[in-house]
């Protein structure tokens, strides 16, 4: 398997739509509101990657597993961590995370920081296994309820590169 940076030479876009959408796929009825994956396009995500930092894991010339980064003022945000559900528990998020901090790291932020819906407990979960913590419980607009976490991930002293 490889991980590689999106860049002007990827054109894939209808497969990494798939991608996203088929990992997103049972989350469908089980949140509210639904998932912003499902009013991505081909052409959002490829403004999507010119605007942020995307990564995509490829097995065998077939997607796998994608991410979108986007640096703020004191983390880098965790996006559209997406592995398909025939690959998922077998390490390609945590892979693909390795490259959230390595991301972070050369760029001089201490931490990343992602979002995840309350309904979403098994994500929770994994991500506390992972090391991020949950720092806020909030609200989609429109919504009086809590609809989504976020959670944070404080980098390590020695892999930070100010």
């Amino acid at each position: 398997m490889t991980i590689i940076a999106l860049d002007h030479s990827f054109t894939r876009w209808d497969e990494l739509l798939a991608l996203i959408l088929a990992s997103f796929a049972s989350m469908n009825g089980r949140i509210d509101p639904p998932s912003s994956a499902l009013k991505l396009t081909a052409e959002s995500l490829a403004e999507k990657a010119r605007a942020e930092i995307g990564h995509v894991a490829i097995d065998g010339g077939k997607l796998t597993g994608c991410l979108f980064l986007r640096p703020e003022a004191d983390c880098l945000y965790v996006g559209k961590l997406a592995v398909l559900p025939e690959v998922q528990g077998k390490g390609l998020g945590k892979q693909l995370l390795a490259i959230a901090e390595q991301t972070a790291a050369r760029l001089g932020l201490p931490a990343l920081r992602l979002e995840t819906r309350i309904e979403l407990t098994d994500n929770h979960a994994v991500f506390a296994a992972w090391g991020f913590s949950r720092t806020a419980e909030k609200a989609h607009p429109g919504f009086a309820r809590t609809t989504f976490v976020e959670m944070r991930k404080t980098l390590p002293p020695q892999i930070r590169v100010v």
